[in-house]
């Protein structure tokens, strides 16, 4: 779990930063009323990592996957809410695409590997196929070589009998 610094921390770190990009964090910072210790800590001391921060996510999606109940489709799609509004929460923070498109990629590919029937049960599929339209999205905002590699990841995670009834039309 990611460990949020303390106000004190927080506040030596801030004095060795130059006052534009004091300014520019500041900024940043006033945008968010919630969580705002959360996202001056992955300013200051996670955003120069992201490789690292976006394992620390992973984590925490593994975390929510563990304890996903499946017993109801009501308690599932309750908790993968959940573990989705972490995740984009953490996406807010690093405020970049690439990020984005690979933690809802991940999100995907742990949601196909848990076994949950999704695609049986409409509210979860819709969970499924909008978080792949948000990848989608993020991935034309991104360098042409980086869409390939993902769009590769992208189309393993579609549904094939989806594609055909596509075409059948």
């Amino acid at each position: 779990m990611m460990k949020t610094a303390t106000i004190q921390e927080l506040k030596q770190e801030l004095q060795g930063v130059a006052q534009a990009k004091l300014l520019d964090l500041c900024l940043r910072l006033a945008k968010f009323k919630k969580d705002n210790k959360e996202l001056l800590t992955y300013l200051l001391f996670e955003s120069h990592d992201e490789e690292a921060y976006i394992s620390s996510v992973k984590e925490l999606m593994d975390e929510g996957f563990t304890e996903l109940p499946k017993a109801t489709v009501y308690l599932t799609k309750k908790s993968l809410r959940k573990t989705l509004r972490i995740t984009n929460k953490y996406i807010r923070y690093s405020g970049s695409k690439q990020v984005e498109a690979v933690l809802l990629i991940y999100f995907c590919r742990l949601m196909k590997e848990s076994g949950i029937p999704f695609r049986k049960k409409a509210p979860l599929e819709n969970i499924y196929e909008g978080q792949l339209k948000k990848v989608r999205s993020a991935l034309e905002k991104l360098h042409e070589d980086l869409q390939f590699d993902y769009l590769k990841q992208v189309e393993a995670l579609e549904d094939p009998e989806k594609k055909k009834r596509f075409w059948k039309l």
